[in-house]
């Protein structure tokens, strides 16, 4: 792609993460059609402290470190999650089925595990899921409840129907409460499950229709 070889519809791109739509867009190379890609779809368990991207101008860890050294073609993450959170992360071939998954009116539910500096009250849960107006954005979750409470901290389920920039987080800390683990463990009717941290699997057709 560096060399020009590629062209999506007659134009050349350099651009790895340039979107095409299957079926759609003509691809090819060195002036020959590129025959169509079956889709992919991979589920890892992101470790903290990676960046869901492919580069890194600062040069830190990426979530690609998990799968180098596989036999995959070209995947891009779908959706994201930051560098201090964990857990299910999709990635695939196909631009627009990801663009499917991502979007707030025609996308599944992702469920996080939040590990919270304090032990809430119903309130909080309340206010959570009414939402409040946080720089600018309405943010708001669809569902929130009360897992298990210790001496000083808690775990909280909360589920998400969109996903705004750092949603969670900042929700959280516009009523004072610190995040201390954020762990996504579910994207519709898929879970995590008992995948370890770092380890992906490529999901069935069967998963991947129910997405």
């Amino acid at each position: 792609m560096r060399a020009g070889r590629v062209q999506v519809n007659g134009r050349i791109v350099r651009d790895a993460e340039y979107p095409v739509r299957q079926g759609v867009d003509r691809i090819d190379v060195d002036g020959r059609p590129l025959g169509q890609a079956a889709r992919v779809v991979l589920m890892l368990n992101k470790p903290r402290g990676l960046v869901t991207t492919t580069r890194d101008e600062r040069d830190r860890d990426t979530v690609y470190a998990c799968l180098a050294g596989a036999a995959l073609p070209w995947l891009a993450p779908v959706g994201r999650l930051d560098k201090a959170s964990e857990g299910l992360l999709l990635f695939s071939n196909d631009p627009a089925w990801a663009s499917r998954i991502t979007d707030p009116g025609s996308g599944p539910d992702k469920t996080y595990h939040v590990q919270v500096g304090r032990v809430p009250d119903a309130s909080l849960l309340q206010n959570l899921e009414r939402g409040a107006d946080v720089d600018g954005e309405r943010l708001a979750v669809k569902s929130s409840r009360l897992l298990r409470a210790g001496g000083r901290s808690a775990w909280l389920e909360i589920v998400l129907d969109e996903g705004r920039n750092r949603h969670i987080r900042r929700l959280l800390a516009h009523f004072d409460v610190p995040v201390l683990r954020l762990v996504r463990v579910a994207v519709g009717p898929l879970e995590l499950g008992e995948l370890p941290k770092g380890a992906w699997r490529l999901l069935t057709e069967r998963e991947v229709a129910a997405l």
